[in-house]
C-alpha cells in the first residue's frame, strides 16, 4: 500500500455510467488523492490544466467499482483455500472496490475482535476494500443471537448465518425484532435445511437420470414464505442471497407489493447456467442453491430486469482441489465468481436484457445503496473507488488462470464480453490490465 496519496488525476476520454444519476455520457472525471471532485461531459473541454496526471481512457467506459455484496474470503482459519490478499487481488481485476465478506470463518464472525480483524487486515493490504457481515446467531449454530447492537457498532454492515439459513422460526423472529430496533438488516441463505441435507443438485429428471440425489426447489419456497410472515409480524429489514427459482422471485415480487421491508440478490450462475451444466458429473457446477432448470434461470433474468431482484452479487465460494475432485455427491457446494462478475453479468447487456447502465446499477449503486455505503456513485465528495472496462472485449474463462487461490469457476471455459482495463481504490490504480 502506497504511503503518499495520490495527486490530481483526470480520466479523459470516457464514457461516464453513474447509475445513481442516470448518467450515461462521453465525458471525464477528475479525482484528487481519494476522493472525486469533479465529473462531467463538459469538464476540461477547454484542455486539462498543468500539473494533473492525466489518464486517456479511449473511449472505454468508467463507472463506479463495483461492489460485491457476498463473499467468502476462508481467512481466518481456511488461507489454502483464500486468503484476504487472494481475494484482494481477483477482486480488483475483476473491477470490484468492495467486498462484504461472509461470517463463516474459523473463528467465525461473531465478536467485536474478529470484525475488527477482517477490517485492519484488509487495510493494510491496500486492495479491495472488505466490510464484515456479523453471524446472527453465535457460532452460525443457529440457537442464540449475536450481540447484533454490539457488533453493528463495531462496523458489521449486516446479520447472516452465511451458508447455512436460520432453521429455528422463534429465532428468526427474534433476529428481525433486532434488526427492526437496530435498524440493521438480516441476510437469509433462503433454503429449508431439512428439504435440502443430503441432496446434490436440482431435484428433477436430470437428477434422475445422472443417479444424484435432487433439493426440491420448494426448498427456497417454504423458507421464504416462512421469512415473509416474520417480516410481517416484526418490520424487521430482510434480504434474502441468491434467489434461483421461479417461484422463490414470485414470492418476493408478492412481499414487496405488500410494501414489505424485502430485498434479494442473485449471483451469475443462476441467470447464466442451468442445470444442464452439471452434465459429465462437473464438480465446479455444484452450487448451494443448486443450478436450476431453464424455466428457472429464465425467470431469475426477467426478475433482474425489472427490478424484483434488487443487486448480484458474486457469491464467491472458494474450494480447494481436495474438496472439488470427488465424486459428485461427496464434492463442496461452490464456486469462485470475483473475477467473472462484471463479464458474465455483461451477458445481460448484451442479450438485451438490460441497458449497460442498469447492469452497473445492480452490480454497484443497488448493493451500496441497500448496506448504507457511501460507494457506487460518481459525484463530487464520493470515494475514488472506479472501473475502466471495455464491454465489448471478449476473452473465454480458464480457471487456471484465476487469481484466486482455489480455481472452482463453473464458467470455466465459458467465452465472455467484457474486459476491465484498470481499477482505482481510494484513487489509486491497484490494478491495471496488460496491454
Amino acid at each position: 500500500m502506497s504511503a503518499r496519496p495520490p495527486g490530481r488525476i483526470a480520466y479523459v476520454n470516457a464514457r461516464l455510467l453513474d447509475p445513481a444519476s442516470d448518467l450515461d455520457a462521453r465525458g471525464s472525471l477528475l479525482t484528487d488523492g481519494e476522493v472525486i471532485v469533479d465529473v462531467g461531459s463538459n469538464l476540461f473541454a477547454g484542455g486539462v490544466p498543468s500539473g494533473i496526471e492525466v489518464i486517456d481512457c479511449h473511449g472505454a467506459c468508467l463507472a463506479p467499482g463495483l461492489v460485491d455484496m457476498r463473499v467468502e474470503l476462508r481467512e481466518p482459519g481456511e488461507e489454502h483455500k483464500e486468503t484476504l490478499r487472494s481475494a484482494g487481488e481477483a477482486a480488483v481485476a475483476g473491477g470490484i472496490t468492495s467486498m462484504v465478506c461472509l461470517p463463516n470463518t474459523k473463528p467465525v464472525i461473531d465478536d467485536v475482535a474478529t470484525v475488527e480483524f477482517v477490517a485492519r487486515r484488509a487495510r493494510k493490504i491496500g486492495l479491495a476494500k472488505v466490510y464484515p457481515y456479523a453471524a446472527a446467531t453465535k457460532g452460525l449454530e443457529g440457537q442464540e443471537l449475536a450481540e447484533i447492537g454490539m457488533l453493528a457498532e463495531a462496523g458489521a454492515l449486516a446479520f447472516t448465518d452465511g451458508t447455512k439459513a436460520i432453521r429455528n422460526a422463534q429465532v428468526m423472529r427474534r433476529a428481525l425484532s433486532y434488526a427492526a430496533t437496530f435498524g440493521v438488516i438480516i441476510v437469509q441463505h433462503p433454503e429449508e435445511p431439512s428439504l435440502a441435507d443430503g441432496g446434490a443438485m436440482n431435484e428433477g429428471e436430470m437428477a434422475s437420470r445422472l443417479g444424484l440425489a435432487g433439493i426440491t426447489p420448494a426448498a427456497e419456497a417454504i423458507m421464504l414464505e416462512r421469512d415473509m410472515r416474520l417480516v410481517e409480524v416484526t418490520g424487521g429489514r430482510y434480504h434474502a442471497a441468491h434467489l434461483s427459482t421461479a417461484e422463490g422471485v414470485a414470492i418476493v415480487r408478492r412481499a414487496k407489493e405488500r410494501g414489505l421491508p424485502v430485498t434479494c440478490d442473485t449471483a451469475p450462475p443462476y441467470f447464466a447456467l442451468n442445470e444442464l451444466a452439471v452434465s459429465g458429473y462437473r464438480t465446479f457446477a455444484k452450487l448451494s442453491p443448486p443450478l436450476r432448470t431453464e424455466a428457472d434461470r429464465q425467470a431469475v433474468v426477467q426478475a433482474i430486469a425489472d427490478g424484483v431482484i434488487d443487486a448480484i452479487a458474486s457469491d464467491h465460494a472458494p474450494q480447494d482441489q481436495d474438496s472439488k475432485r470427488l465424486p459428485f455427491a461427496q464434492a463442496a457446494f461452490g464456486g469462485i465468481g470475483l473475477e467473472t462478475l462484471l463479464a458474465v453479468s455483461l451477458e445481460l447487456f448484451h442479450n438485451g436484457h438490460l441497458s449497460l447502465l442498469q447492469v452497473i446499477e445492480r452490480l454497484s449503486w443497488a448493493p451500496a445503496r441497500l448496506l448504507g455505503l457511501g460507494a457506487g456513485r460518481l459525484k463530487a465528495e464520493a470515494p475514488a473507488d472506479l472501473v475502466v472496462f471495455d464491454p465489448e472485449r471478449a476473452w473465454r474463462v480458464n480457471s487456471d488462470k484465476m487469481r484466486s487461490k482455489s480455481k472452482n469457476s463453473p464458467f470455466d471455459g465459458r467465452p465472455v464480453q467484457g474486459m476491465v482495463l484498470r481499477t482505482v481504490v481510494d484513487g489509486r490504480a491497484v490494478f491495471t490490465a496488460d496491454a
